[in-house]
């Protein structure tokens, strides 16, 4: 008996360690392939990035620069892109990389979108892949947000995007090929209370490249979405505020609205009356370690991308297992799922009342 216990104990020795090195031999292999999917994918390709000073931008960017890729990087800065094009180019060998092409964008400039669409195919002549990131968010009861902002938050997270899909959309026809990757929300598939224009602009744009995708596959062009919860990132401190885009709010939670003003989310601390300001250039608060670490980081999302590129994946979900349970839910049992975000509202309404 004695013999089988020291048995036991030398098997459960020596198989902690054998799982760790094969643990970590996976990894390593998954690594492996990433780095080179991401070479094969894109080497050589024209990428174009929207709002690439942004967290995943800037992901993305490092990531398709080492791949060889031909970028053309589009954000609001000029002095910030040009920095990003300065930080790609000393960190990557010159012989196997390109520099970057770097173009002014702005989509809540409606009128200036022809130019900039010119702009960006003047870089290269053509462009073999489109990457939509970028939008602005902010949480409010609907009574308090303004016509201004809503028209405002559909110009960013929809009218600028499908603007820019359908002036290049012509020049991916003409070389029947091409790959257009919409980075959207969660809530393009599932309305949460206090987001209603932003919940609305998602589903609309989700459903303009669904549309798309089927009107242009007889042509040689993907289109791929990924939606996802929120983009994570270290916790900030005062004197280094995080962008709002990157500032996660669980999508669980429920606002806890006032009667005077809009309730802003972390992730847009937009007033509801004023002039509206981008998510990516306003300062937030600090947020909790927790909620941070329930968000997608930024390297996750960029190995996400590449691997959607590489398999031309249509759709893919980024999300807890819990959001995508309620994603089927309000497929199958959409009065279940009402009543619940409902109670969730009023909830919120009478602890608000008790503390006052």
């Amino acid at each position: 008996m004695e013999d089988v216990l020291l048995g036991m104990d030398w098997t459960t020795v020596l198989l902690v360690p054998a799982v760790v090195v094969v643990t970590a031999g996976i990894f390593y292999l998954y690594s492996t392939v990433l780095r080179l999917m991401s070479k094969t994918t894109v080497r050589n390709k024209v990428v174009v990035i929207t709002d690439a000073l942004s967290g995943l931008g800037n992901e993305c960017a490092k990531v398709f620069h080492k791949g060889g890729a031909r970028l053309v990087l589009c954000g609001k800065s000029w002095e910030k892109l040009d920095t990003l094009a300065e930080q790609l180019a000393n960190n990557c060998d010159p012989t196997v990389t390109f520099p970057s092409k770097l173009v002014l964008l702005d989509f809540s400039d409606m009128e200036e979108l022809p130019d900039v669409i010119s702009e960006v195919l003047e870089c290269y002549g053509c462009l073999d892949v489109l990457i939509i990131n970028g939008s602005m968010k902010v949480k409010a009861p609907v009574q308090d947000l303004s016509l201004e902002m809503d028209k405002a938050i559909m110009d960013i997270n929809y009218f600028g995007p499908i603007t820019l899909a359908k002036g290049i959309l012509p020049s991916m026809i003409s070389r029947r090929s091409g790959h257009i990757l919409l980075i959207n929300s969660i809530q393009g598939k599932l309305a949460l209370p206090f987001r209603t224009t932003y919940a609305a602009s998602k589903h609309a744009v989700q459903a303009f490249f669904d549309c798309l995708r089927a009107e242009v596959q007889e042509y040689g062009i993907s289109v791929s979405t990924i939606s996802h919860t929120f983009i994570s990132s270290p916790p900030p401190t005062e004197e280094t505020p995080v962008p709002a885009e990157e500032t996660p709010v669980p999508t669980e939670e429920t606002p806890v609205p006032t009667e005077e003003t809009p309730v802003p989310t972390e992730e847009t601390p937009v007033p509801a009356e004023e002039t509206p300001v981008p998510a990516e250039e306003t300062p937030v608060p600090v947020s909790s370690r927790k909620a941070f670490s329930l968000g997608i980081a930024p390297e996750h999302m960029a190995a996400e991308i590449v691997k959607t590129l590489s398999t031309k994946k249509k759709e893919v979900v980024l999300a807890r297992s819990i959001s995508k349970a309620v994603i089927y839910a309000r497929a199958f049992f959409p009065n279940f799922v009402f009543s619940v975000m409902a109670a969730g509202v009023q909830n919120s309404a009478t602890a608000l009342d008790q503390d006052l």
